[in-house]
């Protein structure tokens, strides 16, 4: 069993006999007949993930590496608000005419601000940071514009990156740490699909900035699986587990803005089936 597996077997566990149900609350999201989409909950999920020891996708079943990849870049390399610009389908339902999702994710990503002697956005000035003050505590990420919410189609689940970097003692290399937060989480849908699309952003960075991947800390607010979901989780977390696999990035690349998803893989990942036709809560 891989440890992504153990933690997310623990996980959802814990929330289907400890959670709290939001049925007969007044919520948002919704099924596609119109129903309510209730869920179990639990508050204040943290999850850590040593990316030096494996890499973090589950074998209960198969997250697409590439497609989730590819989805990370959109917003953090492309910049990207419109789905044109993206090679899957996950945001469409959040999609206007145009294929603008307003001004969220990787809009905010691109808008630049003064910083030292000149104007970066939110990305450049991590790698200059993380290049040059790698030891500074304020290396950080920001996609919660309040004043920009009325003009985002859905607001940021994972909304903020914080990078810490630690040295060993007796060792040149540095390491990379960093911390994901995330407001709410559906936790069927989009759990490993989050965790490995950030594990493979600090995989990048380091690699671009010279150092080792460290530590991948998952903090969400509220983690919670759908009223609909309940069996298809107690069926996932029941199945055989395999070892983790391992993440090959293309080691030609030192330019961040040269990834592609085709430069990640996963080699020996054996996994069990898919799950097919999840009802998505909208």
């Amino acid at each position: 069993m891989s440890l992504a597996d153990h933690i997310f077997i623990e996980m959802c566990q814990d929330i289907l006999d400890n959670g709290v149900s939001t049925e007969g609350e007044k919520v948002r999201p919704h099924w596609a007949d119109g129903s309510s989409a209730y869920t179990i909950k639990k508050f204040g999920v943290v999850n850590r993930y040593n990316l030096a020891k494996e890499f973090p996708a589950i074998t209960l079943r198969k997250t697409a590496i590439k497609s989730c990849t590819d989805e990370m870049l959109w917003i953090w390399q492309k910049k990207s608000n419109n789905i044109h610009d993206l090679n899957s389908h996950v945001w469409d339902e959040w999609a206007d005419e145009t294929g603008s999702i307003g001004k969220a994710y990787g809009y905010q990503m691109g808008v630049k601000h003064r910083y030292k002697e000149g104007m970066m956005d939110q990305v450049d000035r991590v790698i200059y940071d993380l290049k040059n003050h790698p030891f500074s505590r304020r290396i950080l990420t920001n996609l919660y514009v309040h004043q920009d919410l009325c003009e985002m189609n859905l607001y940021p689940c994972a909304y903020s990156m914080t990078f810490n970097v630690t040295q060993k003692q007796g060792q040149e290399r540095l390491i990379l740490n960093a911390i994901l937060n995330q407001r709410s989480q559906d936790i069927l849908t989009a759990n490993n699909w989050n965790v490995c699309q950030y594990a493979v952003l600090v995989h990048m960075l380091a690699q671009v900035c010279n150092m080792e991947a460290g530590e991948l800390v998952h903090v969400i607010a509220d983690a919670h699986i759908y009223d609909r979901h309940i069996p298809l989780v107690k069926e996932l977390i029941s199945r055989e587990t395999y070892p983790a696999p391992e993440l090959w990035l293309n080691p030609e690349i030192k330019d961040f803005y040269k990834f592609t998803r085709e430069d990640v893989r996963l080699d020996h990942y054996v996994t069990g089936p898919q799950i097919k036709e999840i009802p998505v809560a909208v």
